[in-house]
Parts: C-alpha cells; structure tokens; sequence
C-alpha cells in the first residue's frame, strides 16, 4: 500500500481458536493500528477516532467475533458502510478451521471456549459459534482456512492473501512458550530461559509478562540474562543471514521457560527487536501461552 492509496481497515473475525490473534499480531507487525474485541457498533466511532488523531493513522485492524452479541453481529455491513462513507476501504476477514482441528487445539491449550461460560460442552459450543458467526462468513471478502497451517504458515498467509507487507527473502519468527505445555513443534532453534533469574518470584512483577515495562526493564539490568541475549544473539547473527542464503521461506526461533510469561516473552521480543533493526521487513513475534 503507498502513501496516496486510499486508508484501509481490516476486519479479523471467524471462529475462537482459527487464528484470529495471530492475524492481528502480524498486522501490527506491519505497522497496522489494531484492537481486539470491540464493540460492533463503535466500528464507525473508532475509525473516526484513530484517523483523525495527530498521527493520522491510515491502517487500522480491528478484531470482532462472537464475544460481539449476535444482533450487532448482523448489523456490520451497514457499520462497515459508514467506514466507507469516512474514505475509508475495508476488508472483512473471515478465519475458519474444521471442528475436529478447533477441539485440539482447545485441548492442546487449555483455554476456555468464549461460549463455554453458558455451561455447554465444547463441541456443543463450537458448533453454537458457528452458527452465530455463520452471517458473517457468508460476507466476507476472503475467508482462510488454517485448519493444516503452523503459526508461522498462519503469518505468511495473512501477509500474501491481503497483499500487505509483502516482501521478498525469509520470514523469522521469533516464538516464546512453556515448557511445560511442549516445544513448538515447528521450532528451528529452542533456547532454554528456565536457568535465567525468573521475575515469577518477584510479587510485583508476577501477574506481567515479558512485554510489560517494568518486567522489560528488570531483566535488561540483569547480567545473567544480558550475556545470554548477547550469546544468542551473536550465534543467530551468524546463522540467520546464512539460512536466508539457502532460500529457506521461513526460520522459527524458539525461546522456553517455565510458564511462558517472562523469560521466553522478553526475549523473544528482545531478540526480535534487534533483528528489525538489520532488516526491518520479515520479523515477527509470537507468544503461544499470551495469545
């Protein structure tokens, strides 16, 4: 998108469990203003907002699923209408995946279902969602299945079906995750966080993870975990240009400790921010116990 394009807001809705916080992720990757869970009905207000704040934002991301109740849900094309009617083009992005892909991934996880509050069984309430959500399907402008596709896949399609960010060399994610839920099974490099200082004894730093501030700058003034980011970030300046030369589509970087939270979440981002600084297009983060 060029700077005399028109401004664009993505829509990212679906089904709980597809992949939507992932789309979202990589969208404010590449510099997209996004929020999760907002209310249908301020999609206009919000726009406004945003657009005619000092920085003049031109692209927005919002995320809308059936945390929304369902009458505002079937009210989105008149809300998407008035976007337009501000000068704005809008895409809705509808993530899906099959029943029996979203119950694994439930289980794999442990997280609650958005519907599971109402006390049904999770089948039950995957099949209720769908049928809730079934209206927006059916306007989306492009609807992914991630039902085969890893995280990093998840990315590298959101990136090349919306034809935003394109770009041309190897993508590299940089991943943080518990040991105690499994190593991503798609992980290049693993680096073990669990014998660095844990901020998880610290009271006023345990309900935070590793993107917050004060955990940020906990850690940095630590000298442990300084000569284990500089280490680390020493071997895979070596190896990363090197794997890049081989033609390789993407690179996994996987950092594990103990619940997922601190450490892994730090340095995930630390490592993550010096790389965009030698090549600012193709890096991400994810954060598999955060999201």
């Amino acid at each position: 998108m060029t700077d005399d394009a028109r401004p664009l807001l993505i829509v990212v809705s679906g089904m709980s469990g597809s992949g939507k916080s992932v789309a979202l992720n990589t969208l404010e990757d590449l510099d997209f203003y996004c929020t999760d869970n907002l209310p249908a009905e301020l999609l206009p207000q919000f726009v406004r907002s945003v657009a005619s704040d000092e920085r003049g934002r031109r692209r927005l991301a919002v995320g809308i699923d059936v945390r929304n109740r369902t009458p505002d849900l079937a009210r989105i094309p008149e809300w998407l209408s008035e976007v337009g009617e501000l000068g704005f083009d809008h895409k809705l992005v509808y993530f899906d995946t099959r029943d029996e892909v979203l119950l694994k991934r439930y289980s794999d996880t442990r997280r609650k279902h958005p519907l599971s509050h109402d006390g049904l069984p999770l089948a039950d309430a995957i099949r209720l969602e769908r049928e809730r959500m079934r209206p927006l399907q059916s306007i989306a402008d492009l609807v992914m299945d991630t039902s085969e596709l890893n995280v990093h896949q998840m990315r590298r399609q959101v990136i090349t079906e919306l034809g935003i960010g394109a770009h041309r060399g190897m993508s590299v994610l940089f991943e943080s995750f518990a040991y105690k839920r499994g190593v991503p099974a798609d992980a290049d490099f693993v680096f073990d966080a669990r014998a660095l200082p844990n901020p998880h004894w610290n009271a006023r730093l345990r309900p935070l993870s590793g993107r917050d501030p004060a955990v940020r700058e906990h850690l940095d003034q630590d000298p442990v975990v300084q000569a284990f980011a500089d280490q680390v970030t020493a071997f895979l300046g070596t190896w990363i240009p090197r794997f890049d030369a081989e033609t390789r589509s993407y690179l996994t970087i996987a950092f594990g400790c103990t619940g997922g939270r601190h450490r892994s979440v730090y340095l995930a981002e630390h490592l993550a921010a010096h790389f965009r600084m030698l090549r600012p297009e193709g890096i991400f983060t994810y954060h598999r116990e955060l999201e």
